[in-house]
């Protein structure tokens, strides 16, 4: 797949025109320079059917203490690129920042067309600070307007006609892995050791990742997509803060599997709080215990200990010991990450449950009311991701939570769910009817 990349200074407008392009809000977009620090991907499809991956990057040339580490990482997302979108502000005169990336462009060799973004009205596409942008070497910039959608169908044509032709052979379809924890985790420090790459910025200062951050890999033969998250307060300090948290919440819902990252030295409620946002959705677990390498070996028991004790209703969910700074438990990791997201799509026949029901019920017996005893009279697996048993009764007031509990165990350990969430739904078979009355994930 052909690739997009759009980069400029700060606040000219790249997220929003990113947005525009997607048609969707993926990006966080702010009235303040400097919200996108990382280099964001998402995949286009145009009216014609086209499609292409688009790169939204940091505000290069920023002044800030971040401008040598997203210049660093802009310039390594380049090497794959096919086209450069370079955005000017189109109502200001070049500035010198502007100037200094046209000349780092021109020494990439990539090949750029210039957009002159904020041009929310026709008079404005006549303003003598849109031609003073013809001084930059990229010939006559592209007026458009994300915000307004001023030209964006004619800019998608035009990214069409100068992207080259598709090679052949069909893209497979990736896996989504989601990297959630708390700030300063150890989250993007892990997703580079992973592809093996610096991709996403690592600081010591919480915060630092703004935006959730797709990175495609392949491990094993299989194509993934890590998705790098910004760290999720307690509450949120700003709008910022608060739209990142929520872009994570969604991120743990759009992926397939989440990677909950934890610090053995900083462990409370908060983990338990982000799991439940994966759990609720139905989402494998595997937790990462990062920054192993800094546990000393007489505390490795006890860490683990902790673990289990503040996180137990995830207890089914497999632990991998992992340090970005060793890539220790890297392979392991990922290997669980694949087998977590293969048992999520495991079917089991309705034969085989009908058959593991009787052993069930024989082993122990169904509650009995007063007389009247709840009968199981069939089961069948209706879907996968996460996988649901559906099973008809002759009333599900009958079923009490320690047997419920009973056949949760048994799915566990009988049919190999035993590592992630499934869902249970008991319906009233009644004259060929069935009616759903209860139902729950575990």
């Amino acid at each position: 797949m052909r690739s997009v990349a759009i980069v400029g200074r700060p606040n000219v407008g790249k997220s929003s025109l990113f947005n525009r392009l997607l048609g969707r809000r993926e990006a966080i977009v702010a009235d303040l320079p400097g919200v996108t620090r990382d280099v964001k991907e998402a995949v286009v499809a145009t009216d014609s059917g086209r499609r292409f991956t688009l790169l939204d990057t940091g505000g290069l040339w920023s002044g800030d203490r971040w401008q040598t580490a997203i210049r660093d990482r802009v310039e390594a997302a380049l090497h794959g690129v096919d086209l450069v979108l370079y955005c000017v502000d189109g109502r200001q005169e070049p500035t010198a920042a502007d100037h200094e990336i046209a000349d780092w462009l021109r020494r990439s060799g990539r090949r750029v067309l210039l957009v002159a973004t904020k041009i929310d009205d026709p008079r404005h596409e006549e303003a003598p600070e849109l031609f003073e942008h013809l001084a930059l070497g990229f010939g006559e910039p592209f007026p458009i307007s994300a915000t307004h959608a001023r030209n964006v169908y004619e800019l998608e044509a035009e990214i069409e006609a100068r992207l080259p032709e598709e090679e052949d052979g069909a893209e497979e379809e990736r896996i989504s892995v989601a990297i959630v924890g708390r700030p300063n985790a150890g989250k993007s420090s892990l997703l580079n050791a992973l592809i093996g790459d610096a991709r996403v910025i690592v600081s010591e200062v919480a915060g630092t990742t703004r935006d959730t951050i797709d990175v495609p890999f392949d491990f094993g033969g299989r194509p993934f997509v890590l998705i790098d998250t910004a760290g999720i307060r307690r509450k949120p300090e700003g709008d910022v803060e608060y739209y990142s948290k929520i872009r994570s919440e969604t991120a743990m819902r759009r992926a397939q599997v989440a990677i909950l990252v934890v610090d053995p030295h900083e462990l409370g409620d908060h983990e338990m709080r982000i799991a439940n946002h994966a759990l609720a959705a139905g989402k494998p677990v595997v937790l990462a215990l990062s920054k192993w390498d800094t546990v000393a070996d007489d505390e490795l028991a006890a860490a683990r200990a902790r673990v289990d004790q503040e996180l137990v209703h995830l207890a089914f969910a497999p632990r991998v010991a992992t340090s970005a700074e060793t890539e220790f438990g890297l392979h392991e990791l990922l290997a669980t990450v694949v087998r977590v997201f293969d048992t999520a799509r495991r079917r089991v026949s309705t034969g085989e449950l009908n058959g593991w029901i009787r052993v069930w019920t024989q082993r122990q017996a169904p509650p009995n009311f007063q007389g009247r005893p709840l009968k199981i009279l069939y089961g069948t697996q209706a879907d996968v991701a996460p996988p649901t048993f559906v099973f008809s009764v002759n009333d599900p007031k009958l079923i009490t939570r320690a047997y419920e509990q009973y056949l949760r165990n048994r799915i566990r350990d009988d049919l190999g769910f035993s590592e992630v969430p499934f869902r249970l739904v008991f319906k009233h078979r009644e004259k060929g009817r069935g009616k759903r009355v209860r139902q729950g994930v575990a």
